[in-house]
């Protein structure tokens, strides 16, 4: 009997670690050192991707070219943002990353958006940038960054970025899921997107209400300690 409780005991524990690793799990663990993707029709579909024959991976499985060139910045928000998973990228499957790059022109903006399955972790290569995210209590967390910062938007909060410079800026970001999802407020928006009320919006989500967005005084952030 005492055998049998013992037994129960374990086997409790057991089940306990295992629904607790699985509650607290991002992607899942890797099996192999490498498993690039398989990019051939897929006929199985499974929680991520089939792996390559392990006689046909190389080299070139680990490489991308993806995000050497920036993106179309012709349109409303004068931004682009590309994000490679490992659907285009085979090297990142099963290693739980993603990788992002962001381009802004002059009073460029990135639209708020949260990251489901991931946190983000941005990297400015070029120019100044605005960065920011609102956490589940509705208080905005903003910082101006310099060529060479820094900074990390946690999973699933929205988060939003915009160029404060007089000169173009290049951001580039690794997520830490190899398909973190995309999520935009604006995208689920009726209003047009040159509409007085989508501008409005813009204005009060970079705090900057009371300035036209065409120019920004770069005093204000100073003063303000961002």
């Amino acid at each position: 009997m005492k055998n049998f409780g013992l037994s129960l005991g374990i086997a409790f524990l057991l089940c306990f670690c295992i629904c607790t690793k699985l509650c607290c799990a991002g992607d899942v663990d890797n099996l192999h050192d490498i498993c690039p993707t398989d990019t051939k029709d897929q006929k199985i579909f499974i929680n991520g991707f089939l792996c390559k024959n392990p006689a046909n991976i190389t080299a070139s499985d680990f490489k991308s070219s993806l995000l050497n060139q920036g993106g179309d910045t012709d349109n409303f928000y004068r931004s682009s943002m590309n994000i490679i998973t490992a659907a285009e990228f085979p090297g990142l499957n099963t290693l739980g990353l993603s990788a992002s790059r962001i381009d802004l022109e002059d009073d460029g903006m990135v639209a708020p958006h949260a990251h489901p399955r991931a946190s983000e972790l941005m990297f400015v290569s070029t120019g100044l940038v605005v960065a920011g995210f609102v956490d589940s209590n509705n208080q905005v967390f903003q910082k101006i960054l310099n060529e060479g910062d820094v900074f990390v938007f946690p999973r699933g909060l929205l988060h939003f970025c915009f160029n404060a410079g007089l000169e173009n800026a290049t951001i580039f970001s690794v997520l830490n899921s190899q398909n973190p999802g995309l999520v935009s407020i604006l995208g689920s928006m009726s209003a047009p997107y040159d509409s007085k009320a989508m501008k409005m919006l813009m204005q009060k989500l970079i705090s900057l209400s009371s300035l036209d967005l065409g120019r920004i005084d770069m005093n204000l952030f100073y003063e303000l300690g961002l």
